[in-house]
């Protein structure tokens, strides 16, 4: 049969440095044991508390009315003003819209186009070569030169001159009426004072026929049980029989982990190895249960439902 691999407490072995007084007590062949953390344990006590101390209540007596007739005053005299408004009567008139004014009447002026003869290039004299014979003196050629006028030469132009000058013309323009219908004041407003009565009514009046008063009741004090959790013992340390190599099999760790799921702490993979995951459920398992914790001890496997003896006789 297959061993698991170690758990997380193993036993603890007599040696050198440890005596028996540091050694669990009944300890038997086979087994194995750890200093496991047995944790503090708690009872229910009840006390008696004042939830509210002796008081007083002050309870109003309401005034007490009754209902009557009152002839009473509902609108005062006073006096209203009136107002006649004014009459009006249609007349006719002729109205001035605009008055005679004088107006200036803008005449352009007037062109006309005139022809002009000017003078383009003046005129000059010039020597030109002449023709005829040519008489040779002492070998040298002899040549004629003739002074020639070049007459002035003139350009025919066209070109706009004003003939008359823009002017202004007055003319008078007549003024403008016009008849209109309007009204005008025939008598003008007026006001009046008329005087208006005092009102009155009857109505239906509550009096008051007795004021209101107090009147003090005491109140007991209210007292109330309590249920508080009272620690009776400190958390310790002490020997327990727990699974170790020596006394555990797959088997044995399987069935754990199938009840650790089956609890609501899940173990990991049912494996029948004692692993991590494994570990860290039991710890939790033990701690909503109030079991010791720091080993997987024979009391948490009671707990489980793992039967003690299979575990004995692996």
């Amino acid at each position: 049969m297959r061993r698991t691999p170690p758990p997380p407490a193993r036993p603890v072995a007599a040696g050198p440095q440890t005596g028996a007084a540091n050694l669990p007590p009944n300890a038997r062949p086979g087994e194995c044991y750890a200093r496991v953390l047995i944790p503090a344990k708690y009872q229910a006590a009840t006390e008696r508390l004042l939830v509210e101390p002796e008081s007083q209540r002050l309870e109003t007596i309401p005034a007490r009315y009754e209902s009557g007739t009152e002839r009473v005053l509902v609108r005062e005299a006073s006096e209203r003003v009136e107002v006649i408004p004014a009459a009006y009567r249609t007349v006719t008139e002729r109205v001035l819209v605009q008055p005679a004014q004088e107006v200036l009447t803008p005449v352009p002026a007037t062109y006309r186009t005139v022809t002009e003869r000017i003078l383009v290039k003046q005129g000059y004299t010039t020597w030109k070569k002449g023709r005829g014979p040519i008489e040779r003196l002492d070998q040298a050629t002899g040549e004629i030169m003739c002074l020639v006028e070049v007459p002035p030469e003139y350009r025919t132009i066209s070109k706009r001159v004003l003939d008359r000058p823009a002017t202004t013309t007055r003319s008078v323009q007549p003024a403008v009426y016009k008849t209109v219908t309007r009204q005008v004041v025939d008598r003008p407003a007026a006001t009046r004072r008329v005087a208006i009565p005092a009102q009155y009514d009857t109505v239906r009046v509550r009096k008051m026929v007795q004021p209101p008063a107090s009147r003090a009741i005491a109140i007991p004090a209210r007292y109330e049980n309590i249920t508080k959790r009272v620690k009776v013992s400190e958390e310790r340390l002490e020997w327990r029989s727990i699974l170790c190599e020596t006394n555990t099999t797959t088997d044995i760790v399987s069935q754990i982990q199938r009840a650790l799921r089956a609890a609501g702490h899940n173990p990991g993979r049912i494996d029948g190895v004692y692993g991590r995951q494994t570990k860290d459920a039991v710890a939790r398992y033990q701690r909503s249960k109030g079991l010791p914790t720091g080993g997987l001890t024979m009391d948490t496997l009671r707990r489980l439902g793992v039967r003690h003896s299979a575990i004995r006789g692996a």
